[in-house]
């Protein structure tokens, strides 16, 4: 078993560390508030204090932090990620970020002698205790096929698209359906209920329709009762958001659904909602159909 580090231990960043550990693997992992990360101490968790250190002693690390800036203050800096690489390391971020910025880190981690690859996941933490995440991995194949049979104990499906920054771009264009399916599935909820279908009908009849997602199998209940913890919440959301609208912009690729989506998440923002799961798209257009959320 590789030696193998992990940097961010927040929702799925530590349920996945816990997997690595259930594997067998030897993991040192660190994060920015340690009392979040104690459950994973008493699992097997080897602590260190800073991002330097887990890669100074791991093999293989890995992070996932929320978006480009908090990547940035992980990895640079005397304490940072890139610090403490060297020839023959690893350095697998699964952060969702600006792929260009993530090949701007590759470039730099290989001028170390390191090798760098970005493995965004695709699922939520039911898939990935179930053991269905999906792995989405850029960079080059020999790098890929090294830290493959690691990336196999995190989730069943692990699938090289490219080189560095592709895997991102990919990971965008998946989470950007995610918002469109949540916010179509509402509106069918909120027309059905005001023609005087209760809504708990409306959610059980859509769920078992032909529209019916693996996404919507988990997230449309979410309409009946919101979920104690933010799976992935109306920030994070719209940070993909924008992030699938500039590759659009880049591209040339309309993406009118995506940018209707967005302003819909601008306004859970402007409700309060900043902090809730994304399926909270529901109360919002609830409210602006004149009924209770």
């Amino acid at each position: 078993m590789a030696k193998l580090g992990f940097v961010g231990l927040g929702v799925m960043g530590g349920r996945i560390t816990k997997r690595l550990l259930d594997a067998g693997h030897e993991v040192t992992g660190t994060n920015r508030t340690r009392s979040k990360a104690e459950w994973l101490v008493d699992a097997g968790l080897e602590w260190a204090d800073t991002p330097r250190e887990v890669a100074e002693r791991s093999d293989v690390v890995f992070s996932m932090v929320t978006d480009t800036a908090a990547q940035r203050a992980i990895t640079g800096g005397p304490d940072g990620i890139l610090a403490g690489l060297g020839p023959g390391k690893v350095y697998a971020d699964m952060s969702s970020i600006s792929p260009a910025a993530s090949r701007e880190l590759a470039a730099q981690v290989e001028a170390l002698g390191a090798r760098m690859l970005d493995v965004p996941v695709s699922g939520s933490v039911t898939t990935l205790e179930a053991g269905r995440l999906s792995v989405m991995v850029g960079g080059d194949e020999e790098t890929f096929r090294r830290v493959e049979p690691i990336l196999r104990d995190v989730g069943a499906t692990v699938t090289r698209v490219g080189g560095n920054g592709q895997a991102l771009t990919m990971k965008i264009a998946s989470n950007l359906s995610l918002a469109v399916q949540m916010l179509a599935f509402s509106e069918g909820v909120l027309l059905a209920e005001k023609s005087g279908v209760p809504r708990e009908v409306a959610v059980d009849v859509l769920l078992k329709s032909v529209i019916a997602s693996p996404m919507l199998a988990y997230r449309g209940p979410f309409v009946l009762e919101q979920p104690d913890e933010a799976w992935f919440d109306v920030n994070m959301m719209q940070k993909d958001m924008l992030l699938a609208l500039e590759s659009g912009r880049q591209l040339n690729v309309p993406m009118p659904t995506t940018a209707t989506a967005n302003e819909m998440l601008t306004a859970a923002r402007g409700m309060g909602f900043e902090k809730e799961d994304f399926a909270v798209l529901f109360r919002v257009l609830a409210r602006m159909s004149g009924i209770g959320d």
